[in-house]
């Protein structure tokens, strides 16, 4: 009996393809993507082929490896191809992910072919993203920041490793085809012109194509600094009490003073300043001296029935909310409030703008802190909602080549701790003592 083929529906696995020459910025903006969308819930993995060859071929030897002429590093490339396909078949088929980023440079339309093709026998959709540059300072630029690192130069100097990749480049060239609005009109991609300059965008087929599409609209490679903190300590921060709309303790007021002092040392160009509507954060933005913009979408977690309860109480009046809470802190929803899986969805306009814009400073709440941060760190939702965000610390992101690099400071003011770990204990029948043990301690 012949085996049907997969049918593709219209929430089937979605396989996106990066095209383009070496050093265009491919595998950033695969892990860019990659992050984004598992912080936005969709499950998605990279596919690396430069890893699969570096795993192969333990050591590298010269640019003539990537030679059109060299016919073994032809096949063992080819052979890397295809392992890192299968991988991809067995995540989105076998391991419930839902998009696959095969990250290569898929340079002609036969490979395209190939991969299209392989999408289509296993139902998936197949989405192209290609990477042009013809500047040439893009280009050096990425080369020194990403390239010199890489494994295959470990051995070389600076200049060695420039001209080895230059000559890299230079093998894929001639058979180089770009995507074509005429040849490939019935394929689905977008086309990134020099980082973001100008983009092409084709046939887009859905929801998840769009979303694609949207966030590389907004990505840029500027260097700039991220600031995340949280207000100065609050009157109920004080009292060990969630939530509400308090205003600033003495030690809160203090430390909105030093935050403006920092802020105005760090001498930054063209700072933008965001908070959220809550009197907290305002009273904190207000000591900057400087205009700031305030985000309703940057308010506190809604706890609902439990705003303004210390701890103790919602372990006496809610015990079992309490338990469930921690059985699965990232999806519990507090009754009439809100999740961490929602402050996500919630947040997304935040991360989009943090993408488009350059040097901000965000002045928000611990769980918003937790939630953009876990973004910038790509931690997973298991780990999101346990992310230390002290109070009275900035933390200075800043974005480097294929991850960020963070700094944490903190500015010398006292506060109360407000950070809770997960209990061991966290059944519905556990004792008060054993639910309230990594409760911290307040005044």
């Amino acid at each position: 009996m012949k085996q049907q083929r997969p049918v593709c529906m219209t929430n089937c696995p979605t396989l996106i393809v990066m095209v383009g020459l070496p050093a265009r910025g491919k595998t950033y903006i695969s892990k860019k993507l990659t992050r984004y969308l598992n912080w936005i819930g969709v499950p998605t993995k990279e596919f690396n082929v430069g890893q699969y060859r570096r795993d192969l071929v333990k050591k590298y030897k010269s640019f003539e490896f990537f030679l059109p002429e060299n016919e073994e590093g032809l096949k063992i490339r080819r052979q890397c191809a295809l392992t890192a396909l299968n991988d991809v078949q067995k995540y989105l088929s076998e391991e419930n992910g839902h998009v696959a980023v095969f990250d290569a440079t898929n340079t002609t339309r036969e490979r395209r072919e190939t991969i299209y093709k392989f999408g289509e026998e296993n139902g998936y959709k197949t989405f192209f993203v290609e990477s042009v540059c013809v500047d040439p300072e893009v280009i050096a630029a990425n080369i020194v920041q990403v390239k010199l690192g890489s494994p295959d130069y470990i051995d070389c100097s600076n200049d060695e490793a420039t001209e080895d990749f230059m000559k890299r480049i230079e093998c894929y060239k001639n058979s180089y085809e770009t995507l074509d609005e005429t040849l490939d009109k019935d394929l689905s991609y977008i086309k990134i012109m020099d980082v973001g300059r100008s983009y092409l965008v084709n046939r887009v087929m859905d929801h998840i194509q769009s979303r694609i599409v949207y966030y590389l609209m907004n990505i840029h490679v500027t260097p700039r600094s991220i600031y995340l903190c949280r207000h100065g300590e609050s009157e109920l921060n004080l009292k060990g009490r969630i939530g509400g709309d308090p205003g600033l303790s003495i030690r809160g007021k203090e430390f909105a003073k030093v935050l403006a002092r920092f802020i105005n040392e760090q001498n930054i160009k063209d700072l933008k300043v965001w908070t959220s509507q809550m009197k907290r954060t305002i009273q904190t933005a207000e000591a900057l001296g400087v205009p700031y913009e305030q985000w309703k979408v940057l308010n506190e977690i809604d706890a609902g029935v439990c705003e303004e309860m210390t701890y103790e109480e919602i372990q006496e009046n809610y015990p079992l909310e309490f338990a469930l809470r921690d059985q699965d802190k990232y999806r519990y929803r507090y009754p009439k409030g809100e999740s961490y899986e929602d402050l996500v969805q919630r947040l997304e306009p935040v991360i989009m703008e943090l993408e488009r814009q350059e040097n901000v400073l965000v002045i928000c709440h611990q769980a918003v802190m937790r939630c953009l941060l876990a973004y910038f760190l790509d931690k997973p939702a298991e780990q999101l909602p346990y992310l230390k965000c002290p109070l009275h610390t900035v933390l200075k992101l800043t974005p480097v080549a294929y991850g960020c690099k963070v700094e944490s400071i903190f500015l010398n003011i006292e506060a109360v701790n407000t950070h809770r770990d997960k209990p061991e204990n966290v059944g519905v029948n556990r004792s008060r003592e054993e639910a309230l043990m990594t409760v911290p301690n307040h005044l």
